[in-house]
């Protein structure tokens, strides 16, 4: 299936098969997704089988088809039926056994009597047991026994025997009556029986029982886990889990987030799940949708996989934006910010069916691009921010809901020579964080931006002329952790309730050290990793002394 193309993403199959057993290793493409050649292989060979059970069977010699519990009960019905029947039967035969040993037990207590009446029969054993049976009073079967009886047998030893098997049955039968007098003692047996069963032949389970009927997707087979998906400059693109980057004190110098080709830079990071949908969008205003598992996997330093053989780009697009379309019905809109401070809200209901080449999200004017994007729920504040330290708040309700392709309004009017940096929607237990080019940050109360009109110039939000351009703004709280990257592919995490707050337009405080000839380029928010930090102080290092790892 390889040699023809069939089974995609495998690099080389190597059989080490012997007497021993099977042994097969697949070894995986590089830019493949293990888990999606796996589940392909489950699907077009036999390493895994799904077979079909249709529990027919005869219900009173009526033919049904009946579900797993139905036959569990009808299973449990014929147990007790059965444990019905032979305790019946045991108790039957405890009883016959019993009435004869009754029967020699009164014998032997007159034995002298018997043995005279056997000995004046003068004719065969038929005549001496019909004689004691009329003037004793046994019935058939006690007088055969007693007939039959040896005399060795009326030892003291033998009679004591008898005795105590005699007593053993009548315990035997008061527990049989008792059995077939309560069900429950019935299904105690079966519980008891069943784990005997499995005791002794139990194992572990070889199948799995499913509900599910069809093709396996590519998905069933993939876990659920949290990740951060990370975009660079150039257009490469990876998956890492979570945890990868762990939290250092602020204004450490961060670890190596990647390798990297010369001047570029990871430039958008954003967490999701492996199975959330994912709206990918580029600079030219076109838009994706993907499973956050297609992205593939890389380790922390791997560049990734570049965009262009994930979707089909075109000559100078590169993807601006990635936003998790949200499960939550009140959440219902895409608003998406151009470089040039143009807005667009649309009906995230318009973006459902996306062809896998991808449709337009927003026109553009010639010379902007689309660079973020985020979704909201009609009532917020939305906060735009630019490279030469403007800032403006409006009501989300300003930007009036239009079409999806139509171009949008202006959001804030630009100085010359400026343009959008961040966007972010206001929320009420949150701060807006602002960080620098040079590694300064602080975080700011959204109240500190009053709402203006759109379209405005807005307010002061960093005096970039005494501490440099501003990088980025994002909303955070104490539950985040925010990853800075520099251009020279540094990056940092630290936990944003280290970051100190102060009010617009504060300079704030060392959030990253940045080189003389590197800028801190962009920042992405996720959720807290607890864990021990990258250096302890009993190692005797403070923050500003961390060094790269």
């Amino acid at each position: 299936m390889v040699k023809e193309k069939r089974l995609e993403g495998v690099a080389d199959v190597q059989d080490y098969s012997d007497r021993r057993g099977m042994h097969i290793e697949i070894v995986v493409k590089r830019d493949a997704n293990a888990q999606v050649v796996l589940n392909n292989l489950y699907k077009m060979t036999d390493m895994q089988v799904t077979f079909g059970a249709i529990l027919l069977a005869l219900d009173d010699g009526v033919p049904k088809i009946m579900n797993l519990k139905q036959i569990l009960e009808k299973y449990i019905l014929f147990q007790r039926d059965i444990i019905k029947r032979r305790t019946e039967f045991d108790l039957k035969k405890a009883q016959e056994r019993a009435h004869i040993l009754e029967g020699l037990a009164k014998a032997i207590d007159i034995v002298d009597e018997v043995i005279a009446t056997i000995r004046a029969c003068r004719g065969g054993q038929a005549e001496a047991k019909q004689a004691i049976m009329d003037k004793f009073g046994f019935d058939d079967p006690q007088a055969s026994a007693i007939v039959a009886y040896r005399l060795g047998q009326l030892a003291g030893l033998e009679i004591e025997k008898i005795m105590n098997e005699l007593d053993e049955l009548h315990a035997r039968i008061k527990d049989y009556t008792d059995i077939l007098a309560n069900p429950y003692r019935i299904d105690e047996i079966i519980k008891l029986e069943s784990r005997e069963i499995a005791e002794k032949f139990g194992d572990e389970r070889r199948t799995e029982i499913s509900a599910f009927t069809g093709d396996v997707d590519d998905e069933d087979l993939i876990p659920v886990e949290d990740c951060i998906l990370t975009l660079t400059e150039r257009g490469y693109m990876k998956r890492q889990t979570v945890d990868t980057y762990k939290a250092q004190n602020r204004g450490g110098k961060g670890i190596m987030g990647m390798s990297r080709r010369e001047e570029d830079y990871a430039k958008t990071m954003f967490t999701c799940s492996t199975h959330d949908f994912i709206l990918i969008f580029t600079n030219k205003g076109k838009v994706f949708k993907m499973k956050g598992y297609q992205i593939p996997e890389a380790s922390r330093t791997s560049k990734g996989l570049n965009v262009v053989n994930l979707l089909p780009l075109e000559q100078g697009e590169t993807v601006s934006a990635m936003v998790k379309i949200p499960e939550e019905e009140d959440r219902a809109y895409l608003c998406m910010v151009t470089r040039n401070g143009i807005i667009k809200r649309t009906a995230i209901n318009q973006y459902d069916h996306i062809r896998k080449t991808g449709i337009i999200a927003i026109n553009l004017d010639e010379g902007d691009e689309l660079c973020w994007v985020d979704v909201t729920d009609g009532e917020r504040k939305l906060v735009v921010a630019t490279h030469d330290g403007m800032a403006i708040c409006f009501n989300e309700s300003d930007a009036r809901l239009i079409g999806r392709t139509a171009r949008g309004v202006k959001a804030i009017q630009l100085g010359e020579g400026d343009y959008v940096v961040g966007f972010a929607v206001a929320q009420d237990e949150k701060q807006l964080l602002t960080v620098s080019e040079t590694g300064y940050g602080r975080k700011s109360e959204f109240s500190d931006y009053r709402v203006q009109s759109r379209a405005g110039k807005g307010l002061i939000n960093y005096r970039t002329e005494q501490f440099g351009k501003v990088a980025m703004i994002a909303p955070v709280d104490d539950d985040n952790d925010v990853i800075m990257i520099t251009t020279d592919g540094i990056v940092i995490r630290t936990h944003a309730e280290q970051i100190s707050s102060f009010r617009r337009p504060s300079k704030g405080v060392k959030v990253m050290k940045v080189k003389e000839n590197e800028r801190l380029a962009t920042l992405s928010i996720v959720d807290k990793y607890e864990e021990e930090e990258e250096f302890s102080a009993e190692e005797g290092e403070t923050a500003e002394e961390n060094t790269e790892e």
